[in-house]
């Protein structure tokens, strides 16, 4: 796999040293940035490459807005965050850079996975997934 310049390769070598097997090395395809932030901080999008799930930076969503989402939850789902989630915002502005995320995500997904029936792949009309509650 060949990677171009906006491609960032980030090794999570957290066990190196320690005897320990160090885990695999993660791929992400750098997407964009938010031209309006300074050096650092800066709301970012990526794709990994070994899943095609996107990856976001952004900013960490306030007490009040944690709650509401808590408390606005999908149908047949627990109230609440769970431990091993967050809720973070993302300024509307950077509303096209999620598109081009999700156009690089789907793209990447395509050529990783056999060929199966869209059909099978497009969920059902209505799928609980897809609710949204207002």
């Amino acid at each position: 796999m060949g990677l171009d310049s906006l491609t960032w390769v980030r090794r999570l070598d957290a066990h190196q040293g320690t005897g320990q097997q160090p885990e695999a090395a993660m791929v992400l395809q750098f997407i964009g940035i938010d031209p309006d932030t300074a050096q650092s901080g800066s709301p970012t999008a990526w794709v990994d490459l070994d899943n095609s799930d996107i990856v976001l930076q952004s900013y960490t969503a306030d007490d009040r807005t944690r709650t509401e989402c808590g408390e606005n939850t999908a149908p047949g789902h627990d109230r609440g965050i769970p431990a091993h989630e967050t809720v973070i915002r993302v300024p509307v502005h950077l509303v096209p850079l999620l598109r081009e995320a999700c156009d690089a995500a789907e793209r990447r997904a395509a050529l990783q996975r056999p060929a199966r029936s869209r059909a099978a792949l497009s969920g059902a009309s209505g799928d609980a997934r897809r609710v949204r509650r207002r």
